[in-house]
C-alpha cells in the first residue's frame, strides 16, 4: 500500500485568505540563487549588483507572462472553455521555452537602454539561468507535474536508489502508479552543464555569446531526451516524416526506456522536441557564423565596455566622483566666482 498521506502538501502556508504555495516559493529561491550566481561573476567585470537586480526585477515578471502565453497557445482548446484558469499559474502550467523568450527580449532592451552588450551579459547569466531551472523544476515536483511514464517502485528504489519522500511524491495517485522523475533527470543534467560552463568560461579562447550558446545546447539537449519519457508533452500535429524524424533522434533512448505517452489525437509531434532541435542547430550555426565573419572579436575575458561612454563597466561610478569633487572645487574657487551686480 503507498502512503499517500506522506504526499507533500502544494499549499506551503496560508494567511488569512492569502494562499502561498510551494510552487511559488521554489520559483523564487531559483531566481535568487540565479541572481547571487550573477552578481559573483558580475563583480569581475565591474558590473554593480544593482545592474543585475534591475535585470531580474524585469526578467522575472516578462518571463512567467511569455511562459505563461506559450503554454496555454498549446492548450487553447482547453483554456477557451476555461478563461478563469489562465492565470492560474501556481497551479502549474508554464514552459521553459517561453519563459526563455520573455527573459530575453526584456535583457535585449535593458541592454541596449544601459549601452551593453547582450551577449557579454547574456554569458554572464547563463549558469543563473541553469541554477534558476535546476530548483525551479522542484515546484513541478511538489505539484506532480511534468512526470514521466509509469515505472516500478522497485526501479526508483532499487535501480535508482531515491529516497522514500521522492519516491512516495512520484506514486499519481489519479492512475495508481508511479512515474519517472523527469524533474530529477534534467535538474541532475543541468547541475553537469553548470559545471561545464565553470570550466569553459576560464578558457581564453571563449568569444562573448559563447556561453550563452553554449547553455541553450547543453540545455536543448536535455530537454530533448527527457522530453520523450513525459506523458504531459505540448504536441501539435505534423507531418509524418517530422514525426519520424523525431522519433528517430530518440531511438537511442529506447534501449534503457520506454518513449511516454503521447495521445496522436492531440499530436504527433511534441513542440519542445522540436523546437530543442533547432535551439541546437542554430546555435551551432551562429557560433560557426560569428566566428567566420568576425562579429564575436570580444572574448569572454575581456573588460566589458558601455558603449554608451566608452568606458570599462564600472568606470562611471568611480570617475563620477572625481567629476564631482572637481565641479565643487571649481565653484568654490574665487576665480571662477562672477560678481554680483
Amino acid at each position: 500500500m503507498t502512503p499517500i498521506s506522506l504526499l507533500i502538501d502544494p499549499i506551503a502556508f496560508k494567511l488569512g485568505p492569502i494562499t502561498v504555495h510551494w510552487y511559488g516559493i521554489i520559483l523564487g529561491l531559483g531566481a535568487l540563487a540565479g541572481l547571487v550566481l550573477a552578481i559573483r561573476e558580475g563583480k569581475r567585470f565591474g558590473l554593480s549588483s544593482d545592474f543585475f537586480m534591475d535585470i531580474l526585477l524585469l526578467g522575472v515578471p516578462s518571463a512567467i507572462l511569455a511562459a505563461r502565453a506559450y503554454f496555454v497557445l498549446f492548450k487553447w482548446d482547453y483554456y477557451r472553455e476555461h478563461p478563469g484558469e489562465i492565470l492560474a499559474i501556481w497551479n502549474g502550467g508554464i514552459a521553459i521555452y517561453g519563459a526563455l523568450i520573455g527573459a530575453v527580449i526584456s535583457a535585449v532592451i535593458y541592454c541596449r537602454v544601459k549601452g551593453y552588450s547582450f551577449w557579454r551579459i547574456a554569458d554572464i547569466c547563463a549558469p543563473s539561468l541553469l541554477i534558476g531551472q535546476i530548483i525551479g523544476r522542484w515546484g513541478n515536483f511538489v505539484n506532480q507535474e511534468a512526470y514521466g511514464g509509469p515505472v516500478t517502485k522497485r526501479f526508483l528504489t532499487g535501480e535508482l536508489h531515491l529516497p522514500d519522500w521522492i519516491v512516495n511524491q512520484m506514486y499519481v495517485e489519479k492512475d495508481g502508479l508511479f512515474h519517472h522523475p523527469t524533474f530529477l533527470y534534467e535538474s541532475l543534467w543541468n547541475v553537469l552543464g553548470i559545471v561545464l560552463i565553470f570550466v569553459l568560461r576560464r578558457r581564453p579562447w571563449v568569444r562573448a555569446g559563447e556561453m550563452f550558446f553554449t547553455y541553450l545546447i547543453w540545455y536543448s539537449i536535455g530537454r530533448f531526451f527527457v522530453e520523450g519519457l513525459r506523458t504531459d508533452s505540448l504536441a501539435f500535429q505534423g507531418p509524418a516524416w517530422l514525426a519520424s524524424l523525431m522519433d528517430a533522434l530518440w531511438s537511442p533512448m529506447t534501449a534503457m526506456f520506454q518513449a511516454g505517452f503521447l495521445d496522436p489525437n492531440y499530436g504527433n509531434v511534441r513542440s519542445s522536441q522540436l523546437i530543442a532541435v533547432l535551439t541546437v542547430l542554430a546555435c551551432a550555426i551562429l557560433i560557426a557564423v560569428r566566428r567566420k565573419a568576425g562579429w564575436s572579436s570580444e572574448r569572454y575575458s575581456d573588460p566589458i565596455l558601455n558603449r554608451k561612454t566608452g568606458l570599462p563597466a564600472g568606470a562611471e561610478s568611480e570617475t563620477a566622483p572625481a567629476v564631482s569633487a572637481k565641479g565643487k572645487e571649481n565653484q568654490d574657487d574665487p576665480q571662477n566666482q562672477n560678481p554680483t551686480v
